[in-house]
This record gives structure tokens, C-alpha cells and sequence, in this order.
């Protein structure tokens, strides 16, 4: 059914934190009411940051979040949706 919500697990990998962070920030913040968990990972070692969502949405708003988040620089988004 269109509009229908769905649980997703979305995975982020940013490689340039100093000038993609808060862009990717005010993003989660916009959709912040879909977000059910987040957990940010540094990895220091290899100068990137992992970000994994979980998130209750429709396929619309899916899209546009995981749209806008691709859309930064430096800033790689996957997406798994329930069925």
C-alpha cells in the first residue's frame, strides 16, 4: 500500500567528516521524527565515521531521506526495507 509504514535499517559512510558532518546532522534532524535509533561509530583509524539507523517510514520518506543523504559529498547510503 503506498504510504505505508515500513522498519528500515539505513547504513551511512561518511569519508569526510569536517565538511559533511553537520550536513548529514541537520538532515537526521529534519526526518528526526522517523529515526527510532541511531548509532555513530568513528573510525578513526580509517578517517571515516559509520552511522546506522533504524528507522519507521514510509517508502516516500525513505526515499527522501536516504536522497538527501546521498546527495552530500563524501557521504555513501544503503537501505534495507521490511517487507
Amino acid at each position: 500500500m503506498p504510504g505505508e509504514k515500513r522498519i528500515s535499517v539505513i547504513g551511512i559512510i561518511v569519508t569526510n567528516r569536517e565538511k559533511s558532518a553537520e550536513k548529514v546532522n541537520d538532515i537526521l534532524s529534519t526526518y528526526g521524527q522517523y529515526i527510532i535509533g541511531r548509532m555513530g561509530i568513528p573510525y578513526r583509524e580509517k578517517g571515516i565515521s559509520v552511522i546506522a539507523l533504524i528507522v519507521d517510514a514510509s517508502t516516500d520518506e525513505l526515499g527522501a531521506l536516504t536522497g538527501r543523504l546521498g546527495s552530500i559529498p563524501g557521504v555513501k547510503v544503503k537501505s534495507a526495507v521490511t517487507v
